[in-house]
């Protein structure tokens, strides 16, 4: 008898805890501030419509962030459930609290990759066309959160260069995001800056995707304007991250969304991952390990 009511007991805890998973009935949506909050808006709202038909939720609901912290601590705090963010950016969570999130979907490219680079970039007019001329020059970071616009460079930078970054640049500083950051190079606030580019495509274009692509067809940059002074090695693509409170089903549903969204709606899939990018495929956390180890050496948590 006892044991028939403990069995019993926990099913009864099994079917409450799916109950209460499948009750999900608002999603949020966190952006992280790495371009233009209402170009960011804009271009997720068809995630936003799409995936609130396709979970039966009541609402979906976008939050944008002035910087990638925002959107960091609204997934540690519960408050946002679902994010599109660097490698670096998943590290600081999984670091602090490991069950917070999974990382499940991530993107590939044009050429079918599922990697991009760190780009280095100067102004045409100044005289800065090697890493070696950038010596001694300014250096401007997007955002301390950022894979490609800090991490990367204070793991790569130091190899290429034979020194430790704050010793081969005379000053660093933070441009607030990818997009401020060019247009901060290009405003002469930073002799080089760290963006990001799939490394793909044609230079004029500012390649097939990411930071650089995404201000050309906005019409915010012309890439005659400036010059590639230094490419990290292949950085493994963000992680599309979805919190686990929401629920295994709830999280199936979402996941199914995603992976059919570049054969639903090609231009909604390319929008929200910034370029002429080829579809979603699965990851977990291994694929990340070697962030979340160079964000454990060279950040911490």
């Amino acid at each position: 008898m006892l044991k028939k009511a403990l069995l019993s007991a926990v099913a009864l805890g099994l079917l409450a805890g799916s109950a209460l998973a499948q009750d999900v009935k608002v999603l949020r949506i966190g952006l992280d501030g790495g371009e233009n909050s209402n170009d960011q808006l804009r271009n997720a709202q068809c995630i936003a419509d799409g995936l609130k038909a396709a979970t039966g939720v009541e609402q979906v609901q976008l939050f944008p962030s002035p910087d990638y912290n925002g959107v960091i601590q609204g997934l540690l705090g519960g408050t946002i459930d679902i994010a599109s963010m660097g490698a670096s950016s998943y590290a600081k969570i999984a670091i602090q609290d490991p069950k917070a999130v999974d990382p499940i979907l991530t993107y590939t490219g044009a050429d079918g990759s599922s990697g991009y680079y760190t780009i280095m970039v100067a102004r045409k007019d100044s005289g800065i066309k090697t890493l070696a001329d950038a010596k001694g020059k300014k250096l401007g970071f997007a955002d301390p959160d950022s894979t490609s616009g800090y991490l990367i460079p204070n793991v790569a930078l130091p190899k290429d260069t034979g020194k430790p970054v704050k010793e081969y640049f005379s000053e660093t500083g933070f441009g607030g995001g990818h997009e401020n950051l060019v247009l901060a190079v290009l405003d002469k606030k930073f002799d080089v800056g760290t963006t990001f580019g799939s490394g793909v495509g044609k230079w004029e274009e500012g390649y097939s995707s990411g930071n650089l692509h995404q201000m050309v067809a906005k019409g915010n940059l012309d890439m005659d304007d400036l010059v590639e002074v230094w490419k990290s090695p292949l950085i493994p693509n963000g992680p599309l991250m979805v919190a686990n409170k929401v629920g295994e089903p709830m999280k199936e549903k979402i996941e199914a969304f995603f992976l059919d969204l570049p054969k639903k709606d090609l231009a909604c899939f390319q929008g929200f991952t910034q370029g002429k990018n080829k579809e979603y495929i699965k990851v977990d956390p291994s694929f990340y390990q070697t962030i979340v180890d160079a964000r454990k050496a060279v950040i911490g948590g």
